[in-house]
């Protein structure tokens, strides 16, 4: 039988599911993996996690993640990117499943990061690190 403390939730979907139902994100696809065809020039948040660490005496995951932020240009992508991180930080004291978010820290604010392979479509990146817990029992 596993230990429930020692369950680390699926990171990169608590936030694709906080994200995908936003109405502010309404026309916007997020995903944890590349649509089809995906050229860039659509409005798409992609959230992988890039690291973080699991601190076992305080039942406590500090994952870091990374979201990229398209838009078919660079003014439409900035506003997307803002509305993402306001989004975002709303995920603080949400429970998802068996999760608790007890805090989203922006450890590095949305930038214009030019995509290269894409050259069409227009890309911010910003970097997050959620404290994860597991959730209370339910009263």
């Amino acid at each position: 039988m596993s230990d429930p403390l020692l369950g680390l939730p699926d990171v990169e979907r608590l936030v694709v599911d906080h994200l995908r139902y936003r109405p502010e994100l309404i026309n916007v696809t997020v995903d944890n993996r590349v649509p089809p065809g995906f050229d860039g020039t659509t409005n798409t948040v992609l959230v992988s996690r890039m690291g973080g660490a699991w601190v076992d005496d305080e039942h406590l995951d500090k994952p870091l993640l990374e979201l990229e932020i398209y838009g078919p240009d660079k003014p439409t992508a900035h506003v997307t990117s803002i509305a993402v991180r306001e989004a975002l930080l709303q995920a603080r004291g949400t429970t998802y499943g068996t999760a608790f978010v007890s805090d989203v820290v922006e450890t590095e604010a949305s930038r214009w990061y030019p995509d290269y392979n894409r050259p069409a479509g227009a890309r911010y990146r910003t970097i997050v690190q959620l404290n994860v817990r597991p959730a209370p029992p339910a009263a």
